[in-house]
């Protein structure tokens, strides 16, 4: 796996039948390893222990309903009131992070609402605040504290 620009720390992996799977201390359970996966529990990591946010207000690989298509959130981090205040699109290392991978996370984020949205493939991420008002996005130097919640 690559290595990430995000911060290391002691993650579970197991082979089970010639693939490799690493623990997500969210759902409690071992996932096959895929670099995508990498991403995310790196940045399930850097969320929960470096961050401040609580387990219990992450969602992950939650539903939504976009132009009648299904498709799957990568982590959703919900506000004290059970809102959604914090989407992150996680991609693999090798995926670029481009205006079209942003749209993607906006579209879902069109669904969701969330004031803040986080786009990742562990080299780089970027923050942005969104105002639906104006359909503006102001993008972020920091991912926001658990203390603006």
């Amino acid at each position: 796996m690559h290595q990430l620009n995000l911060p290391p720390y002691a993650y579970k992996i197991k082979e089970m039948d010639g693939k490799t799977y690493i623990f997500d201390t969210i759902r409690k359970k071992y996932l096959v390893l895929t670099p995508e996966e990498w991403v995310r529990q790196h940045f399930i990591n850097l969320l929960l222990n470096h961050y401040g946010y609580s387990k219990n207000l992450l969602r992950l690989e939650g539903g939504l309903r976009y132009n009648r298509l299904q498709k799957r959130t990568d982590i959703v981090i919900f506000d004290n009131e059970g809102k959604p205040f914090l989407l992150v699109e996680c991609k693999a290392a090798d995926v670029a992070i481009n205006r079209a991978v942003i749209e993607q996370a906006s579209r879902y984020n069109l669904t969701l609402r969330c004031p803040f949205m986080v786009v990742t493939n562990g080299i780089n991420t970027f923050c942005f605040k969104v105002d639906f008002e104006t359909g503006q996005y102001e993008q972020l130097k920091d991912l926001p504290k658990i203390n603006r919640l």
